[in-house]
């Protein structure tokens, strides 16, 4: 099974479209806009609040991309929308308010972030609040995590919604796990049993021997993050799609 094509001709702008000199932060409802007004596809990340909602939001903490400090996770939703991005002069969004603002005009890789804390399986409210948000939602629309596990869930609780793993060659300093399992993830070893359709690599690891691998047995090959248009045509050698940011990546004719 492979991703649908929706997904691989448009590139996907890495958190939307943004830019905070005008005015669009990452994964904020400005930079979805900017996306969807470029024709590009639209990546996000997703957080929950103290009250179960998906909140589109990259970190674990509010301080980098707020005026806030502190955890996501302790604040409701409510309180987090009405927390200002830096650089622009909206709140973090709910994922179902970017549901209602995207409609079906652009393809969205959803991510969700690791809520165990070690890729494991301590998990469930955020994938219920993305199955639930995504149950109507008739545009195209995929799933992805680092966590296995995450997907593993969502693909019980939202079977009709394309997913993926998002993958890393794990190298030890870059990761607060385990050696084992860095080892362990780094190989991919789950894709079969969650029902994968894609993988999301690193950009920079691209001739790992076991993307080639799944590539030959039919995954759809994405990456992630592509910044210069000279790496987008050497990725492009062997991804079927990628996830960009910082420069205008090129359309599809």
């Amino acid at each position: 099974m492979t991703l649908a094509s929706v997904f691989l001709r448009r590139p996907f702008a890495h958190r939307g479209l943004h830019n905070v000199e005008d005015g669009q932060p990452e994964n904020s409802l400005a930079a979805f806009r900017a996306a969807i007004a470029g024709g590009y596809g639209i990546e996000l990340d997703l957080q929950l609040s103290a009250d179960g909602a998906a909140m589109v939001f990259h970190d674990y903490a509010l301080d980098r991309l707020t005026h806030e400090k502190g955890a996501v996770r302790l604040r409701k939703a409510a309180e987090l929308g009405a927390t200002r991005l830096k650089g622009g002069d909206e709140g973090i969004p709910t994922l179902m308010e970017v549901l209602s603002l995207v409609a079906g005009r652009a393809p969205m890789l959803i991510e969700l972030k690791d809520q165990d804390g070690g890729m494991g399986d301590d998990l469930g409210p955020l994938e219920a609040a993305v199955a639930a948000a995504l149950a109507d939602y008739e545009g195209p629309a995929a799933v992805m995590s680092f966590n296995p596990n995450s997907v593993a869930r969502l693909a019980q609780l939202a079977p009709q919604v394309p997913r993926g793993i998002v993958t890393d060659p794990y190298r030890y300093n870059e990761w607060p796990l385990p050696e084992a399992t860095c080892d362990r993830l780094r190989e991919i070893p789950d894709y079969d049993r969650v029902g994968a359709t894609f993988i999301s690599h690193d950009v920079n690891d691209l001739g790992r021997p076991r993307v080639a691998e799944l590539k030959a047995a039919g995954a759809s090959i994405l990456c992630w993050t592509v910044r210069s248009a000279l790496q987008e045509a050497e990725a492009r050698r062997i991804v079927d799609n990628i996830t960009f940011e910082g420069y205008a990546a090129a359309l599809p004719a």
